[in-house]
């Protein structure tokens, strides 16, 4: 184990190679966690999150996954298969390989998307839900902003220049943000090779977003937000977010009972996994976990 996380390798079901990180204990009677993470990032967004998690006063299994195409996961020869479906499929097939039979599920803006299509089509899976900066609406503006950046930044020559790349794309959402902060982010963004600093995604994955009409209404989701209505749910959402609007988190609360919401201060989309934010999902996953505790010695 490096870092605190075992490297766990699965084939895809056309035989992709994909990767996640696999904190904690193999065995514990704690819930696991599965951390889904953003459009274009991977799992180190959720490392300090997964350490907290696995190494904390109920130490629990967390798995990291990173989808095809991003971070350590092989890249696809054909873009088209960068679609939600697909990397849906790809997270079952990581959670059969760990043997994950249900877990309290965090997900960050693409993660969120593949959690409500969990609830669709495997909703045993989940034991409850945190949606970080995403939900049944998308915000067109957001979606533009990130067809502006993926597969196009500058190339850096180090990870403070990269920092600086991103505090100047970015900083109108993250004002507080440090160079430090900067620099961690660049982390999951680039990554060294022979050298130089290359991105962790294929920049084929901006096709994907060629291939919507933005100038269209996005259809919306609540269809699949319903599915989520039997587990507890938390939203978490940027204060200077351009993804998810305010006014789609009051009617997710209208709709969903059992539903919480964060909003994140001086933060964009989407919320990094860091300070006090991570003692929220702490909660969440601990509240969580007893409330199912309590359903399930009063259904005996």
């Amino acid at each position: 184990m490096n870092d605190g996380y075992r490297d766990l390798f699965v084939s895809a079901s056309d035989g992709l190679r994909l990767y996640a990180r696999d904190y904690g204990p193999l065995v514990s009677s704690a819930t696991p966690v599965v951390c889904l993470p953003g459009l274009s990032r991977n799992s180190i967004d959720f490392h300090d999150l997964a350490l907290a998690l696995s190494q904390g006063q109920m130490p629990r299994r967390v798995i990291c996954p990173d989808y095809r195409g991003r971070g350590r996961s092989e890249w696809d020869q054909d873009w088209r298969n960068y679609d939600v479906r697909m990397e849906l499929n790809d997270t079952l097939q990581v959670l059969t390989a760990a043997g994950i039979e249900n877990a309290i599920f965090v997900g960050t803006s693409r993660g969120g998307l593949i959690i409500m299509a969990l609830g669709a089509v495997r909703p045993t899976l989940l034991r409850g839900a945190v949606l970080n900066d995403v939900g049944p609406v998308i915000d067109a503006k957001g979606l533009i902003r990130i067809k502006g950046y993926i597969g196009q930044l500058p190339k850096p020559r180090s990870f403070h220049e990269a920092g600086q790349i991103l505090k100047l794309m970015s900083d109108a959402q993250f004002p507080r943000n440090s160079q430090e902060q900067w620099e961690r982010i660049a982390r999951g963004t680039w990554r060294e090779q022979d050298g130089q600093l290359v991105p962790t995604y294929d920049p084929a994955l901006m096709k994907t977003l060629d291939a919507i009409d933005l100038e269209t209404p996005l259809p919306t989701l609540w269809p699949f937000f319903e599915g989520l209505k039997s587990i507890p749910v938390m939203v978490l959402r940027g204060a200077n977010s351009d993804l998810l609007a305010a006014t789609t988190v009051e009617e997710m609360k209208q709709r969903h009972s059992h539903l919480s919401a964060v909003t994140v201060p001086d933060q964009g989309h989407a919320p990094e996994f860091e300070g006090p934010l991570i003692s929220i999902v702490e909660d969440f996953v601990l509240s969580t976990e007893q409330a199912a505790a309590r359903e399930s010695s009063m259904s005996r």
